[in-house]
């Protein structure tokens, strides 16, 4: 049975400590940024919160399934037998990892977002030639390129995404895990940013770091729960 996408649904809203803190500042940019009269309008407002976050997720998507398309390649050199154990031992060996980072224990991880600084370069000024946003086309558009803004956790989830064997999966598994930060960024965006002290509290980053190790050391012990190749027919016996 593979849960890997619940699981990475599970990672992305236990990160909302993480995600308020890293996007709340933008999220609520973003908010203030719309037109006044569009802000005082709860639906309309509600609407371009997603369409930017679904622009967002659209980006992580992609981005799994370019190393999904890796993870592929990797299973072939390693084997489906010993390589797979592999794969699923670095998946969870990931996610404990994020669980660290998130609790504070692991500041270090966040050294992995130099990895995409430079093509966040190259993004950037396209993302303010979009501003100020009008229209749900634009928001999603700024969203995409927002998706690709530099994140350790983000990243390190792609990391995680090279024990999905194949573009679809690689997607798959970081759309799951863009929907589960979903709810945080989008009530950060709502609350204009009024969050962000509560993500701050040592003692709920604590909490929630070991809310996603004890997910982690679950996937060492029940492997199959992030079994990479369960997309895979099994092999026909001949006779």
């Amino acid at each position: 049975m593979d849960l890997s996408l619940p699981l990475a649904f599970t990672v992305g809203l236990f990160s909302a400590v993480h995600c308020i803190g890293m996007c709340g500042g933008i999220m609520g940019a973003l908010s203030y940024g719309l037109p006044p009269a569009l802000r005082q309008n709860s639906v309309k407002f509600l609407i371009f919160l997603l369409a930017y976050n679904s622009g967002r997720i659209l980006s992580y998507a992609v981005a799994g399934a370019l190393i999904g398309l890796l993870g592929g390649a990797l299973l072939e050199v390693l084997g489906p037998g010993q390589g797979h154990r592999w794969l699923q031992w670095f998946a969870a060996l990931i996610m404990v990892l994020i669980g660290l980072h998130v609790a504070g224990w692991l500041p270090r991880l966040a050294q992995v977002e130099r990895i995409g600084a430079p093509l966040w370069r190259w993004l950037e000024p396209l993302g303010r030639r979009m501003m100020p946003v009008e229209s749900i086309p634009q928001a999603v558009a700024y969203g995409a390129v927002w998706g690709w803004l530099p994140c350790g956790l983000v990243y390190t989830m792609l990391i995680s995404t090279a024990t999905k064997v194949g573009p679809v999966n690689g997607a798959l598994y970081m759309a799951a895990f863009g929907l589960g930060t979903l709810p945080s960024v989008v009530a950060t965006g709502l609350l204009a940013g009024r969050l962000y002290r509560y993500a701050q509290n040592p003692y709920l980053k604590v909490m929630v770091g070991l809310i996603i190790i004890v997910v982690g050391l679950l996937t060492l012990w029940f492997p199959e729960l992030l079994d990479v190749t369960a997309f895979q027919q099994a092999p026909i016996d001949k006779e």
